[in-house]
């Protein structure tokens, strides 16, 4: 009779020790599966985000570097690209195109310019549209 109690208990526990460990290997794939959301999908999104982005550049693009350098793309090659910075139009660096964290298309940066002079012409007009004087 005792051996009978003490085997069901030894099944009982060993029932008990599966089930353990089943919610533990669940704990873990719940674990990995937060991580993945958290961590690993939004990076893989990113890196196809810049990919996409280095793929289009464009000779005549303005770049900002990873070193935080504007300047603009006047040649490209398979993983180079060589670009001109400042005004002076002497410094023109080649380097690799990993090195590029942002581009500014020429035709974006051509219609912010001319946004921007609208705006400039919408400031000089007064009260009720009327257009101001200028104060000379």
């Amino acid at each position: 009779m005792l051996s009978v109690l003490l085997d069901s208990a030894n099944g009982a526990a060993n029932a008990g020790g599966t089930a353990g460990m089943f919610t533990m290997v669940l704990w873990l794939v719940i674990l990995f599966g937060v991580m993945y959301f958290l961590m690993i999908r939004p990076q893989k999104k990113e890196q196809k985000k810049k990919d996409a982005m280095l793929s289009e550049v464009a000779i005549g693009d303005t770049v900002l570097t990873t070193s935080g350098f504007y300047g603009t793309i006047i040649d490209l090659q398979d993983d180079t690209v060589i670009v001109e910075f400042g005004n002076n139009k002497n410094c023109r660096i080649p380097m690799a195109k990993s090195a590029i964290a942002d581009v500014e298309k020429l035709e974006d940066a051509a219609a912010a310019a001319t946004a921007v002079v609208e705006d400039k012409a919408e400031e000089k007009k007064g009260l009720f549209g009327k257009k101001k004087k200028d104060a000379e």
